[in-house]
């Protein structure tokens, strides 16, 4: 075989290759292109309106959460009947990775649309799901909490790490005031109170922040391999620690009750916790129903049950549970994370 010949037979090999690839890409794409298009299993997913509060939730109570669903709606924020919450869904367009409404002001945190992979945004939304305000995020969402009037917003994002099963990692947590603009970036700042005494440490993290009202709030606080429940005074810019052991407190809505979840000795190291009720008057703890690990912070959908979610086909599904400790846990809808109701 002459010089001449060994440069066609490598042309044409080159170009069978070349055309091997070209048609593993577009057979991958197609492929990719039809699972998001089709949704595989689950309830009916269609566009339509969603709103946070007004005449049409005012009718009916409905929930309103993520939706995890492979398809078009994937990661849509997406509204059902709070009667019948595996039913079928109607999708706003709207995409979030974390979100949390109450008096309708919603909190979505999210990919910025059309940004490189790893740009987030804080969106506050008004009742219709209009955008107030874009505030740029330093990490990855995580947690997102509004207070009972809608006033208050607060959010945490992993500045390192990515998950909270050890505690060597680095959050970020912020609170805005949306009447008054006032935006606290980082509760690093705060001044802390620990068993009494002023406390300062550059390894402190906080996160999964909930309000008791406008001015006062519930979180944890970690420094030295320990997560305390700290109470937060906004205008005086302070966390007092109130116990030790409780993870991402959710409050419930009658003030009198955190849902939490608490690392439990002898449990494997990569499913520690399970969920608890701590009494806020008597600071008495009681175990919920639910014996799987719960990587979450609850929600209330009422003064009786506590929301969760748990591993799923479709990311997490949704799962409740009653929060005196009675009962058995129940999946309350697949392929759904952090369901808020809206009235």
């Amino acid at each position: 075989m002459n010089a001449r010949t060994r440069i066609v037979v490598l042309l044409v090999a080159v170009l069978v290759l070349g055309g091997v690839a070209v048609g593993s890409v577009l057979r991958a794409a197609d492929q990719a292109q039809r699972k998001d298009q089709q949704q595989t299993t689950g309830p009916q997913v269609t566009a339509g309106r969603v709103a946070l509060a007004g005449a049409a939730s005012a009718r009916q109570p409905r929930l309103v959460f993520r939706s995890t669903l492979w398809g078009p709606h994937r990661d849509e924020l997406v509204s059902v009947p709070a009667s019948a919450p595996a039913g079928p869904r109607t999708a706003s367009g709207l995409r979030c990775l974390r979100f949390f409404t109450a008096a309708g002001t919603g909190s979505c945190l999210r990919a910025v649309p059309g940004a490189l992979a790893g740009h987030y945004e804080a969106v506050v939304l008004d009742a219709r799901l209009r955008a107030r305000r874009h505030v740029p995020l330093v990490g990855s969402p995580t947690r997102t909490r509004v207070s009972p009037s809608g006033r208050m917003v607060a959010w945490t994002v992993f500045v390192s790490g990515e998950s909270y099963t050890g505690l060597n990692f680095s959050t970020r947590t912020s609170i805005l005031d949306t009447r008054t603009g006032t935006f606290q970036s980082n509760l690093e700042s705060y001044r802390v109170v620990k068993d009494g005494q002023p406390y300062r440490s550059p390894d402190i993290n906080f996160w999964g922040v909930t309000f008791a009202d406008d001015g006062h709030f519930y979180a944890t606080m970690a420094t030295r391999g320990t997560a305390y429940l700290v109470r937060g005074d906004i205008a005086r810019r302070t966390v007092t620690t109130l116990r030790g052991n409780v993870e991402c407190p959710s409050l419930s809505p009658d003030g009198t009750r955190l849902a939490f979840k608490k690392r439990v000795p002898g449990l494997p190291a990569d499913a520690p916790w399970r969920l608890y009720v701590l009494d806020l008057p008597s600071m008495r703890e009681h175990p919920l129903a639910e014996r799987r690990s719960a990587d979450d912070q609850a929600v209330w959908l009422d003064d009786h049950t506590v929301a969760y979610a748990l591993p799923g086909d479709f990311e997490t599904d949704a799962w409740s549970v009653p929060s005196d400790g009675t009962g058995h846990p129940h999946r309350l809808m697949p392929a759904a994370q952090a369901p808020s109701e809206v009235r």
